[in-house]
């Protein structure tokens, strides 16, 4: 990451860069978490509900368990509307002059990635359960290769948000020893050495005065 606050440069009026914005780490983290959730309530949203032989109504293909189609389509949605905001400060990132808006902005991606891969694999065991215990006739139906779907890409989505979560504590930590190395710069310029002596013109005076030595030629005898 380059140096600035928060893993970014300092703020400009020079606009964005589509180019440079769509090589960040965390933009391209960000677009495979948002295309696995949209695969994941998408499939269970379209196939999860099924017709059961000898029951009215339909249930959810999970075991009949109504809540694990309805944890895995809120989690997904989440995820979703989620990666939608987070990019959208991706893409203002470098734009924003205040470091305090900075700081928020890594600390909130920070807390919602950490917590979402946490809930991914709380989903992929609890969606991976209930089709262990789901009946055998259920693998023969037609929602079954899409509720196969959403369990595997339950497990990937894991990885893009850890990815991120990793991401964005780097550029807290980056920005929090910037402030902290700030706090602690010394005020004005290096001190100089004690024996330098600063000014053009000054004089200074030669520690040992050399000793003067007259000939002997130049002594003469009295006389009387």
């Amino acid at each position: 990451m380059e140096g600035g606050a928060y893993g970014a440069g300092k703020a400009s009026s020079s606009g964005l860069n589509p180019g440079a914005i769509m090589r960040k780490p965390q933009v391209i983290l960000r677009a495979v978490a948002w295309l696995f959730s949209i695969i994941v309530f998408g499939c269970i949203a379209n196939q999860g509900w099924v017709s059961v032989f000898g029951l009215s109504g339909t249930y959810c293909i999970f075991n009949l368990d109504s809540n694990a189609c309805n944890f895995g389509i809120t989690i997904g949605v989440f995820a979703f509307l989620a990666c939608m905001g987070f990019l959208v400060v991706d893409i203002m990132f470098d734009n924003l002059s205040n470091v305090q808006m900075r700081k928020y902005a890594v600390i909130a991606d920070l807390a919602f990635s950490g917590l979402w891969t946490f809930m991914w694999f709380v989903c992929f065991c609890y969606l991976t359960d209930a089709w262990r215990r789901a009946p055998a006739e259920f693998g023969e139906i037609a929602g079954a290769g899409q509720a196969r779907a959403a369990i595997a890409f339950s497990f990937f989505s894991i990885i893009p948000w850890a990815g991120l979560t990793v991401l964005a504590f780097l550029r807290y930590r980056q920005g929090a020893q910037a402030a902290f190395s700030q706090s602690y710069e010394p005020e004005g310029g290096a001190p100089q050495p004690s024996g330098q002596v600063t000014g053009g013109d000054s004089y200074q005076q030669p520690p040992f005065s050399e000793k003067t030595e007259v000939p002997d030629s130049q002594f003469q005898s009295p006389t009387y």
